[in-house]
């Protein structure tokens, strides 16, 4: 077996496997905490209707914050919008996603995703720099250090495959398809499941304030 066909066969199917049994395990397991009584009749009527509208209207900071997180809201946006669009934009991405699915659409041209896998990668290095720079503010750890260099290199090798940079094609290839593997499997125990945690994070403190009676 060559290293493409490991890539492409056991590693990139195992890390999925690990992907999807590690999300359910952790949500499971969020979702089977137990909460105390009510002890409190709720002041808002409508707070589970607010509860869940602060999933989308906590998207973007508070007027108060906007100065003081301007950069980070701006170009975190950037980052994850360019990103999703490189994933299911890319014709690459697009068979690998109707392998698994049936699923298919149109892809974007080459050059368009080039260029925005290259907005991505800039921009994941623009939030890093900025983590490093201000390191009193953020309180980065190792597993973030781990996060960064494991969302960063699928990206990377990403690009280097296309332009042919590095070793042959099918090297690069395979070893863009194994850093995608190891983020797949990574993803359930680390930080990234904020892509999935922030819709029950926004909707809980939603519901809360709902229920103080605290306008949201």
């Amino acid at each position: 077996m060559t290293l493409l066909e490991f890539a492409r066969g056991p590693a990139i199917h195992w890390a999925l496997i690990i992907l999807v049994a590690g999300t359910i395990w952790r949500l499971l397991g969020v979702l089977a905490l137990t909460r105390g009584g009510d002890l409190s009749r709720p002041r808002d009527a409508f707070g589970n209707y607010k509860g869940y509208r602060t999933v989308f209207s906590r998207a973007w900071p508070s007027s108060e914050f906007n100065v003081a997180t301007r950069y980070q809201t701006i170009v975190a946006y950037l980052f994850h919008f360019a990103t999703l669009i490189v994933v299911v934009g890319i014709t690459a991405h697009i068979e690998f996603i109707q392998s698994l699915t049936g699923a298919s659409w149109p892809a974007l041209p080459n050059a368009v995703g080039v260029a925005i896998g290259i907005v991505a990668l800039v921009s994941l290095l623009a939030l890093i720099l900025r983590r490093l720079t201000n390191p009193s503010i953020y309180c980065s750890n190792l597993g973030d250090y781990i996060t960064w260099i494991l969302v960063a290199a699928p990206l990377i090798t990403g690009l280097m495959a296309f332009a042919h940079l590095g070793p042959r094609y099918e090297t690069m290839l395979a070893i863009h398809i194994l850093s995608v593997a190891l983020m797949f499997i990574w993803f359930p125990f680390s930080k990234l499941m904020h892509s999935i945690w922030f819709v029950f994070s926004r909707a809980q403190s939603g519901l809360t304030y709902a229920h103080k009676g605290v306008q949201i």
